[in-house]
């Protein structure tokens, strides 16, 4: 895996990891009551950005050193991911 595999792979995990913490413990306001005039009640109040960002980048570079050492070390190769090999099909004769 090179440099910028690498990094593209960080790049994927951090995203999906922070769009799975993004609505973690966020308040909107219809929850707080102070629905601010033109919004949505379920817009947020308090987001915790900040928070969410650290938290995010901690969690995807855990994940992101599971993954690359999988892909790395070859403990799981394209091989073992082969679901349709046709060459494994033992012909018997039967037609079917």
């Amino acid at each position: 895996m090179g440099i910028t595999s690498a990094l593209v792979l960080l790049a994927v995990i951090w995203w999906m990891t922070f769009l799975v913490v993004l609505p973690i413990k966020v308040k909107t306001q219809g929850d707080l009551g102070n629905i601010e005039p033109g919004t949505h009640s379920g817009a947020p109040e308090v987001h915790n950005l900040p928070k969410k960002a650290i938290i995010t980048t901690v969690v995807s570079l855990l994940i992101w050193g599971v993954v690359s050492s999988i892909i790395l070390f070859e403990i799981i190769t394209l091989d073992d991911m082969d679901f349709f090999r046709f060459d494994s099909i033992i012909d018997d004769g039967t037609g079917g």
